[in-house]
């Protein structure tokens, strides 16, 4: 057997800890590898990899896989309007999923007979990481220094400090995940049912205070084009983030069961994901049937909870993407939102299948396609049934 391990490397309290435990207390061969979700540019990722050198890796490698994220995940939360608990929008949740993934993949190509991650034993992460390298390396043991010591944030400073390693209290007091799919900030106020996030402990600011208007264009249910601008997928997105992050936009604190049983709150920062899903959810209203918005409300919300607990691999997945993708085939138009401090709001869409066409009629006001006897007749019909239920069931609704 080897002495080979590769962790899952972020460059945090968490698995700077692991390093140092893993090759000082294990007597451990640490391979870092951090998988990029979005959430780090150049210059970041040589930060990272100088941080993970210093504290004694025998190598470090860094994966990209932003634009296979995307178009196997994202875009189908997007399709999706997927938003957990009507509010957080898989930020870390979808990510984690991708990073074991490629951990895994990483691990059996290094021939390692470990892979560990810094997760501790309260949280979601743990079984996200788990699931993933059971099913893609199940012959390599995981380890997991934190969850299995039981560690609080302060011992693990202190067992670095031991062992020479400085740590900067203020910024290790909040847990943040950042990535393509918004950024995540846990910790502190997070930890307390009352408390609401310190300004500071968010890693927006506002910066501007001025409306300002973007203009976004879908094709078959997927962001092309920013302002006019045609982009790929992933740079819409960072484009788009960059600009509402100004307005600091997109703040919110998520409360949900966690996969172990219990409940838990996490502070997230998402401005280009919710808008994205509020602006394409905005068009859908306008060109889909009742009935096609209706139906994919439960498959949608099955998608998100099934990623959400780490069942990427969960073959049913794939059949609701497929249903999902089948409804975008008219999802094409622009939609005009307009960006404030601390919020935002849809103006409009445009699109040429529109079904709010005003050759039909308009709502309220006029109709161009039946009579007032068609009505009369259509509202005798529609509401033969509750009649009848009403006359043989008198007495349950009262003399």
């Amino acid at each position: 057997m080897s002495n080979k391990v590769v962790l899952a490397f972020s460059g945090g309290l968490d698995t700077s800890y692991c390093v140092k435990y893993l090759s000082r207390e294990k007597s451990l061969e640490v391979h870092a590898c951090l998988v990029n979700t979005g959430g780090f540019d150049d210059k970041q990722l040589l930060e990272v990899e100088s941080r993970a050198k210093h504290l004694g890796v025998k190598t470090f490698t860094a994966l990209d896989v932003q634009d296979e994220f995307y178009k196997k995940c994202v875009r189908f939360l997007i399709f999706g309007n997927v938003l957990k608990n009507n509010t957080y929008p898989l930020s870390v949740s979808a990510e984690r999923v991708f990073q074991a993934l490629a951990i895994a993949n990483y691990a059996k190509k290094m021939e390692a007979d470990y892979v560990a991650h810094g997760s501790t034993g309260a949280g979601n992460d743990q079984v996200r990481f788990d699931l993933i390298f059971q099913t893609i390396c199940p012959e390599v043991e995981i380890l997991t220094p934190i969850r299995d010591q039981k560690l609080s944030r302060e011992q693990e400073i202190e067992f670095l400090k031991t062992h020479g390693v400085e740590i900067d209290w203020e910024k290790a007091k909040y847990s943040i995940n950042q990535g393509l799919w918004g950024t995540s900030v846990g910790g502190a106020e997070t930890l307390t049912s009352n408390q609401y996030l310190n300004e500071k402990a968010f890693p927006s600011q506002l910066n501007k205070d001025t409306p300002s208007e973007v203009e976004i264009t879908f094709q078959k249910g997927e962001a092309v084009a920013l302002n006019g601008e045609s982009m790929k997928s992933v740079a819409l997105i960072k484009a788009l983030n960059r600009i509402a992050s100004e307005y600091a936009i997109g703040r919110d604190i998520h409360v949900g069961d966690t996969i172990i049983g219990i409940k838990g709150r996490v502070g997230f920062e998402a401005a280009a994901p919710l808008i994205l899903i509020k602006s394409h959810h905005a068009l859908e209203k306008h060109v889909l049937t009742k009935w096609q918005l209706q139906l994919k409300e439960q498959p949608a919300s099955w998608y998100g909870n099934l990623v959400h607990e780490g069942q990427f691999l969960e073959p049913a997945l794939r059949d609701i993407e497929q249903f999902l993708l089948s409804g975008q085939r008219n999802v094409s138009g622009k939609v005009m939102v307009q960006l404030n401090p601390y919020r935002f709001h849809i103006i409009g869409i445009e699109s040429p299948h529109d079904l709010m066409s005003s050759k039909f009629g308009s709502y309220g006001e006029m109709n161009k396609g039946w009579s007032g006897d068609d009505v009369k007749g259509f509202s005798k019909i529609f509401g033969n049934q509750g009649q009848i239920y009403y006359q043989v069931n008198k007495d349950e609704f009262g003399s």
